[in-house]
C-alpha cells in the first residue's frame, strides 16, 4: 500500500529504487512487490518508471462513488431527524425506479415494500414524482411495461388519469400520494434537477398524521434546495 501511495503521488512516474527509498524497503523487496503488483494490474510500467494501473484507478473510482453516497445518507439522515420522518432517495436509470437510499429508525419505520417499487411507480409517490420528469415517451414505455394496476382502493384507476394527472403536476412541486400504495400510509415526494437523470426524496407518514404531509413536503422541498448544489454530484451513485 505504501507503494502505491509513493506512485500516486508522483505524477510522471518514478523508478523502484527512488519508491523503495521513499518507502524504506530494501531493493529486492521492493521489486517484488512491484512485480506483483504490475501482473495484478495495480502498477503499469515504461520505460523503467511505474505508474497507476488500472486496477488502481477503479479503486480509486469506488472510493468517489462512496463519498457521493455517504453524502447522500449524511442528508437523509439528518433530514429525517428534522422531520421526523422516514426519508427516501430515488432515481429513474435505464429505465426502472431504482430506490438507492432509505433513512428509517425504530420511531419512523420506513415503508414496507410489499409489492415491488418497480412494477408499481403509478401507486406510489416516489414513482409519481420520478414519471413526472419523464418525457411523454419514456412515460408511455414505462406504462406499457408495468400496466396501472390497483394497490389499494385508493390507487389510481387507469392510465389515462395517471398521464392526466402527471401532466398537472409542476416542475417542482411536490408530489402527494394517500394510501395509493400502502393502506394507513401518505407519502410526499419532491423532485431534484440534475441535469438529465430524473431523482426524487420523499418522506412517507402514518395516515393519522396526514394534516402535515403537505408542510413536510414544503420543509423536505427547503432543505433539498439548501444542499442541491452537492446532492447534484451525488445523484449519480
Amino acid at each position: 500500500m505504501r507503494l502505491l501511495e509513493a506512485v500516486a503521488d508522483r505524477e510522471y512516474g518514478a523508478p523502484a529504487k527512488q519508491l523503495a527509498r521513499e518507502v524504506g524497503l530494501a531493493l529486492p523487496t521492493a521489486y517484488h512487490l512491484l512485480r506483483t503488483l504490475t501482473h495484478e494490474g495495480y502498477l503499469r510500467r515504461e520505460k523503467g518508471l511505474f505508474f497507476l494501473g488500472d486496477a488502481a484507478e477503479r479503486l480509486s473510482s469506488g472510493a468517489v462513488q462512496q463519498k457521493r453516497r455517504s453524502v447522500m445518507d449524511d442528508a437523509l439522515a439528518q433530514w429525517r431527524d428534522s422531520i421526523g420522518a422516514p426519508v427516501y432517495y430515488a432515481v429513474y436509470r435505464e429505465g426502472e425506479i431504482q430506490v438507492l437510499s432509505v433513512a428509517d429508525s425504530p420511531g419512523t419505520p420506513a415503508v414496507a415494500e410489499w409489492a415491488d417499487f418497480r412494477e408499481t411507480g403509478h401507486a406510489h409517490a416516489i414513482g409519481q414524482c420520478l414519471l413526472s420528469q419523464l418525457d411523454e415517451e419514456a412515460r408511455r414505455d414505462h406504462i406499457d411495461r408495468y400496466p396501472v394496476r390497483s394497490i389499494t382502493p385508493y390507487t389510481v384507476r387507469d392510465e389515462h388519469i395517471l398521464l392526466r394527472r402527471l401532466d398537472r403536476i409542476g416542475r417542482m412541486e411536490p408530489v402527494l400520494e394517500r394510501q395509493e400504495y400502502a393502506l394507513g400510509t401518505v407519502c410526499a415526494a419532491v423532485p431534484i434537477t440534475a441535469g438529465a437523470t430524473a431523482a426524487t426524496v420523499a418522506i412517507s407518514l402514518p395516515a393519522h398524521q396526514a394534516d402535515r404531509l403537505l408542510s413536510a413536503a414544503y420543509r423536505l422541498q427547503a432543505e433539498v434546495g439548501r444542499l442541491v448544489g452537492t446532492l447534484a454530484v451525488s445523484i449519480n451513485i
